[in-house]
């Protein structure tokens, strides 16, 4: 990827598409793309409906302003910290989205009780335990939940999304917040999820290996 006006489109684009989606409530959760020396990020307290190419912010992985005049997102250490531990990752969205969120209230991850739970790279979605936003010790633990998975979530917090493109990172997303709006209906009507053992669940991961998702 490169830090041209394209990526930069690319990045608003998505955020915008995040919030039309109900998943960016009063301005919360930001988008990231893997650029040369670093990493391209919305900038802090904006609304993505006026955001411009102008207003992103590049960053080295350090965390170091390369060329913007706006201050970065808040969470700007959990995405530098994901490109440093994932080579394979180019795009990280991270949302408040209603559903996964309200689970990660609870501190509650999901288990396999749906087969699209692969969609996040493993046999369950973690939450991560919580850490005040925008800190370092959040960052640590995202990285950690997020080792050979492509989705979190986050105690009290929201969901971190991961993949190679933008849109594949967000189709991530929107999975991982209809997937909580089921397993919370399951508990709500105190039905109990039959879960889907590891066997299975190693063959679906096959089949998605396979199934030409993007991202």
């Amino acid at each position: 990827m490169s830090t041209d006006a394209s990526l930069r489109r690319n990045v608003i684009s998505i955020a915008q598409e995040m919030d039309r989606l109900g998943f960016a409530p009063s301005k919360s959760g930001n988008v990231s793309a893997r650029a040369p020396h670093g990493l391209l990020i919305t900038p802090s307290a904006l609304p993505y409906a006026q955001t411009k190419p102008a207003d992103l912010v590049l960053l080295d992985l350090d965390g170091k302003v390369l060329t913007g005049k706006r201050p970065p997102s808040s969470e700007w250490r959990f995405h530098a910290a994901i490109y440093r531990a994932r080579p394979e990752v180019n795009a990280v969205v991270h949302t408040h989205s209603p559903r996964a969120t309200a689970l990660s209230c609870a501190r509650r991850g999901l288990p396999a009780f749906h087969y699209m739970i692969a969609i996040a790279g493993g046999h369950d979605i973690r939450c991560a335990p919580y850490a005040t936003f925008g800190t370092q010790a959040l960052s640590d633990h995202a990285v950690r939940a997020l080792k050979g998975r492509k989705a979190t979530l986050l105690s009290n917090h929201g969901v971190i999304a991961v993949g190679a493109t933008l849109d594949g990172a967000l189709a991530v997303a929107k999975e991982v917040e209809n997937l909580s709006g089921q397993y919370l209906d399951l508990l709500a009507a105190k039905l109990k999820p039959v879960i889907l053992g590891k066997t299975e669940m190693e063959r679906v991961l096959v089949q998605f290996a396979t199934y030409g998702r993007k991202g």
